[in-house]
């Protein structure tokens, strides 16, 4: 009988650093999975749309980090009805969270969480795993606000997994595997602190 695969902090990180990440999939298992071609988003290259910058502009959300860190990942858990975020994903990541490796990115509004993502630092290198909103927008102003942050602290990639309508939106794109794996080992050589 097949198991899922051991999810310890020290087992995540290695997977992060050579490019892998786990997925709950549809028969409750936890399987490792990487993309070719990679989704990233380049910080430098992150396109704001006028509408999201106008939303910005009149700071209808207050921005927290790690403020709510265990709420963030039940918000992107609910968010689908078929989510590859499990009780052991949501496990795994709230201890590298504890361990200062996962962050969240938080809009609230009216003191509720309104919005957020959450994501692996690793070196000048951050994996963004999902984000939700429960108001519109929300989570588009956490992503700007994650970039800005990032770009501030001198990070280097911005590992999105896949590309989606959404994402390419802000500019994300693909590149092929072997030219992230480029970027991401010169990433990660570079010590750097998110919180």
């Amino acid at each position: 009988m097949e198991k899922s695969v051991c999810l310890e902090p020290q087992i995540l990180l290695t997977a992060y650093s050579q490019g892998v990440f786990p997925m709950a999939d549809e028969d409750g298992l936890i399987r490792w999975y990487t993309a070719d071609p990679r989704g990233i988003l380049p910080l430098e290259g992150f396109h704001v749309p006028r509408t999201l910058g106008q939303l910005i502009r009149q700071r209808r959300f207050e921005i927290r980090i790690n403020h709510a860190f265990g709420e963030v990942m039940q918000g992107c858990m609910k968010a689908r009805p078929s989510s590859w975020i499990n009780g052991q994903i949501v496990a795994a990541y709230t201890r590298l969270h504890e361990l200062g490796f996962a962050h969240s990115v938080e809009a609230w509004q009216e003191g509720k969480l309104a919005g957020g993502l959450y994501g692996v630092s690793l070196g000048a290198a951050f994996f963004g795993e999902s984000m939700f909103h429960s108001v519109r927008d929300a989570s588009k102003v956490a992503l700007f606000h994650l970039v800005e942050r990032l770009r501030e602290r001198g990070y280097e990639l911005l590992d999105t997994q896949a590309t989606t309508e959404h994402l390419c939106r802000f500019g994300a794109t693909n590149i092929p595997a072997d030219r992230y794996m480029v970027l991401l080992r010169q990433a990660i050589a570079k010590p750097r602190d998110f919180a």
